[in-house]
């Protein structure tokens, strides 16, 4: 004789919220680590500028060592980008292009004092970022794919 609660014949909806939130962090952790080794892989040690369009030439590699990833819980989302440059504004030059104003010291004056002078410097478009996330996007669905397991 075949006997059924009630209770079975319905979700556990905190027990099924429960695992979505670990699969959901779990799925977009595993997202922005693929985005930033792909954005950090694509960035090649050469000498001088890379060609615009191209994702920018690594010098001594503190744009490449600084990419990171982490989940905002607020939001709900992965974020992928430059940290800790403080208020260097190279990284959106890179990705985006544009002008910043930079103080440029110049040669010595009489007196051995460096002037200083400010100059517009215009940064040619290199992206790295929006080519990595376009790059693990067709991914994406398989990674949801049988992400909450049963329990």
């Amino acid at each position: 004789m075949l006997t059924w609660k009630i209770k079975d014949m319905f979700f556990d909806r905190a027990k099924v919220r429960r695992a979505a939130g670990k699969a959901k962090l779990r799925v977009l952790g595993r997202a922005g680590a693929k985005v930033r080794k792909i954005a950090r892989s694509s960035m090649r040690k050469r000498k001088g500028p890379a060609p615009p369009g191209q994702p920018p030439h690594v010098h001594k590699g503190t744009l490449k060592r600084l990419l990171l990833f982490g989940y905002d819980r607020v939001h709900e989302t992965v974020l992928v980008g430059s940290v800790g440059l403080g208020k260097a504004e190279a990284p959106g030059l890179q990705e985006f292009g544009g002008k910043a104003k930079r103080v440029r010291l110049v040669r010595p004056s009489r007196r051995g004092n460096r002037e200083r002078r400010k100059v517009t410097v215009v940064g040619k478009r290199r992206p790295y970022m929006r080519p990595a996330l376009e790059k693990v996007a067709p991914e994406l669905p398989r990674m949801w794919r049988c992400a909450v397991k049963e329990g």
